[in-house]
């Protein structure tokens, strides 16, 4: 029980642990955001509660947290604001500009398929979101999020990069 104590102390106290291979494996901090959120930002925001979301979670591509709807907050990098616009076909381009590491999969690893979001001009007050992690769940198949659950800044503290050592 101590465990489960500590890990709760952490997420109470702006700790995350991320166990998911979007970003490194292991221990995370919020750290509050004092300024305007910018493109490139990684950062910690809670997912809407959407029928998309909710798909996402029984497929396994979200965890359960203390996000509303019992979702875990995300981690991924700001690839869009509000006004600009995002192109998605095989790649994604953000106002005529290639996100690297933006391929647009058919399907996932179990062989579902994924539909990408259309794309289009990112409404004001909501974030697009981009992992570089080949299978990530993001905004290529979401779309853009409402910032309101935008939580801080995602500031690793110990982590693992697995595929690194590679």
């Amino acid at each position: 029980m101590v465990g489960a104590g500590m890990v709760m102390g952490a997420m109470v106290g702006g700790y995350r642990i991320n166990l998911t291979p979007s970003e490194p494996l292991g221990l995370w901090r919020i750290e509050a955001l004092r300024r305007p959120v910018r493109t490139g930002d990684l950062v910690f925001i809670c997912p809407p509660v959407t029928a998309s979301f909710e798909e996402a979670r029984r497929r396994g591509y979200l965890r359960r947290g203390l996000c509303a709807g019992g979702f875990a907050p995300l981690i991924k990098t700001v690839a869009g604001l509000a006004g600009q616009r995002v192109e998605i076909t095989d790649r994604v381009v953000v106002d005529g500009r290639p996100i690297e590491a933006s391929a647009v999969l058919g399907e996932d690893g179990a062989g579902r398929r994924l539909k990408p979001d259309p794309g289009g001009v990112v409404p004001p007050g909501y974030l697009f979101l981009h992992s570089s992690f080949a299978s990530s769940y993001d905004s290529r198949y979401f779309g853009a999020i409402p910032a309101r659950g935008l939580l801080g800044l995602a500031r690793p503290v110990s982590t693992f990069d697995p595929g690194s050592s590679r």
